[in-house]
Parts: structure tokens; C-alpha cells; sequence
């Protein structure tokens, strides 16, 4: 049976659509929103401007929705409404707009007022190419760190560059279920035995650096993480694993925990917040599922995030 109301609507010019989503006593703003978004991205440019000018003056989840679509359809005529919507909710998708699009010397002026997540990282990558924009590495990742100094064609010593992948290995060497750290076309080879750089803010530290041009470090890096893997072809542990009947899964996990034991074994003490007896003692959660579940909530929220504000353009292959 055809739903008249639905119908009707869908048949209606587009004008006459946004009236009835702007006139909240028409009695159908449900049903016009839900058109609008329908139609949305196959509307000329002049109706999308009038449907994002009516959400941004609607409820927050109409807000939401209009600067998500204003992340790639921006124009210079939403940005006073856009600075009045930021200035009076501090809503985290209004800053992504604004770190975007705004001009530099706007978020100069207000760059302590963008700290939700990430945001200082994306302001890096706006101003980084600044000679004058001072990055401030304490607010940020060692990862976000290495992408916003690749960006602004800055250079790091080879001791600062050195230490910022030695604590990547060992935030990694702490991680309670190693195999989720590994790069994500990584597959398991039994012929070969994983290594450092299998995993993937290791092999994302390495593609900045080489950008950044310290190729010594990078050497001497490899140079290690052979000698981890020589390591691991000695022990008992891998010896022990080559003798298991395993799925390409089971052999993935358990490869990925004897890497990470040695790795942590073959860190300098400096790095080493406790000793390899005690770090081989440590305890597994036997709450281990649910903290699973949490973490890959986390992880899809994240790279929402990342691909809202197109981080891919920095084009690191992982």
C-alpha cells in the first residue's frame, strides 16, 4: 500500500520540501528532513546552500548532520554563521569545520580553544608549513608528532628520532593483544617471521621519518629489529609454536606476542619500565572480551574521525 503522505512528498519540488522542513508548525518536518538528506547530494549547489543554512539554524542533531556536509562542500559565506554556532555550543564537528576551512589567523588567535581529541594535530597540518607556527610536541602523539613535522618539512635530530620509535615499540610491547597493533594488510607468512615494522604505528613512524629525511635512524632501526627477529628464530617459544597445529589466526596471535616479548627484551633500559623478568610475568585481564569490544569501538570511532577530516590526503600506504 502506498504511503500517501511519502508520495506527495517526494513528488514536490525541492523548494517546496525545504519550506516545509523550515515552517516547524507544517506538520511535516520528520517526513521533509528525511527527503532532504535523501536528495541531498543529487540537488544543485544554490538548493544544498539553502538546506545547509536551514539545519544549521535547527536542533543539534540537524547542526551535526550540516557541518559534516560542510567539511567538503564549504563555502566562505558560512563563516560568520559558522564562528556564531562555535563560539555559542563548542560542538567538536563545528571545530572540525572550522580547522578546515577558517582562515590561519583565526585559529592563531584561538588555538586553546580546540583540545577535544585530535584537533591541535589538524591545526598542525594547516599551519605547520608556517615557519613562524611553533609545534608544540607535548600535545601531541609521537605518530601525530611525526606526520605534523613530515607536513611542515621540519627536521628531527636522530637522537629525538630515535627515542620517539623506541617508545613506539614499547607503548606496542604493552599492548594486552599485540596482534591488533599489526598493520592491517599484514598476513601471516610461515616462512618468514614477523618483525618490528609488521606492525603498524612502527611502519607508519618509518614512512615519516623517511620523509623526514633521517635515513641513519632508519638503518639502524632495521639493524635492530633483525636482530629481534634472530632472536625469535632462537627461542623457545617460536621453536615451541612451529611445532603447534594452528590457524592462519591462531598463528598470527601467537606470533605477534613472542615478537613482542623480544622486542621489549632487545629495548635500551632506558626504555624499560620494568625488568624483562617482571615484564614476561605480566598480568592478562581475564576481563579481556569486553575490554576487546571497547577498544574496537574505540578504533572505528577514531578512524571516523580521521576520514571525516581527511587525513588520508597525507597518503601514508597503511
Amino acid at each position: 500500500m502506498v504511503n500517501m503522505a511519502t508520495a506527495v512528498i517526494r513528488n514536490n519540488p525541492i523548494a517546496i520540501v525545504i519550506k516545509n522542513y523550515i515552517d516547524k508548525k507544517s506538520g511535516r518536518v520528520t517526513v521533509a528532513r528525511k527527503e532532504i538528506k535523501r536528495r541531498f547530494f543529487g540537488l544543485d549547489w544554490k538548493d544544498q546552500k539553502k538546506i545547509i543554512a536551514a539545519f544549521l539554524d535547527a536542533g543539534q542533531a540537524d547542526r551535526l548532520w550540516a557541518y559534516s556536509k560542510l567539511l567538503d562542500l564549504w563555502d566562505d559565506s558560512f563563516e560568520q554563521k559558522i564562528q556564531e554556532l562555535w563560539e555559542t555550543y563548542y560542538e567538536e564537528k563545528c571545530a572540525w569545520v572550522i580547522i578546515r576551512h577558517f582562515p590561519k589567523a583565526y585559529l592563531r588567535e584561538n588555538i586553546d580553544l580546540f583540545n577535544e581529541g585530535r584537533d591541535y594535530y589538524f591545526i598542525c597540518k594547516r599551519l605547520a608549513e608556517d615557519e613562524d607556527f611553533a609545534i608544540d610536541k607535548d600535545k601531541l602523539s609521537n605518530l601525530d608528532y611525526l606526520m605534523a613535522m613530515s607536513r611542515g618539512g621540519r627536521h628531527i635530530d636522530d637522537e629525538e628520532a630515535m627515542d620517539i620509535l623506541c617508545f613506539i615499540v614499547k607503548d606496542i610491547c604493552f599492548h594486552w593483544c599485540a596482534y591488533m597493533e599489526l598493520s592491517r594488510d599484514y598476513y601471516p607468512n610461515r616462512k618468514e617471521v614477523m618483525v618490528a615494522s609488521d606492525f603498524a604505528n612502527v611502519s607508519i613512524a618509518l614512512y615519516y621519518l623517511e620523509r623526514i629525511g633521517n635515513k641513519k635512524v632508519m638503518l639502524d632501526f632495521h639493524e635492530w629489529e633483525s636482530d629481534v627477529r634472530s632472536s625469535v628464530c632462537q627461542s623457545d617459544d617460536y621453536k615451541a609454536m612451529r611445532n603447534e597445529a594452528l590457524s592462519d589466526y591462531e598463528y598470527k596471535d601467537k606470533m605477534a606476542d613472542i615478537v613482542q616479548k623480544y622486542m621489549y627484551h632487545a629495548l635500551p633500559d632506558k626504555y624499560k619500565p620494568m625488568a624483562d623478568e617482571d615484564y614476561d610475568k605480566r598480568y592478562r585481564s581475564s576481563n579481556a572480551g569486553p575490554l576487546l569490544n571497547e577498544m574496537a569501538e574505540a578504533m572505528m570511532q577514531k578512524n571516523l574521525a580521521i576520514e571525516s577530516m581527511g587525513e588520508i590526503e597525507d597518503g601514508f600506504p597503511f
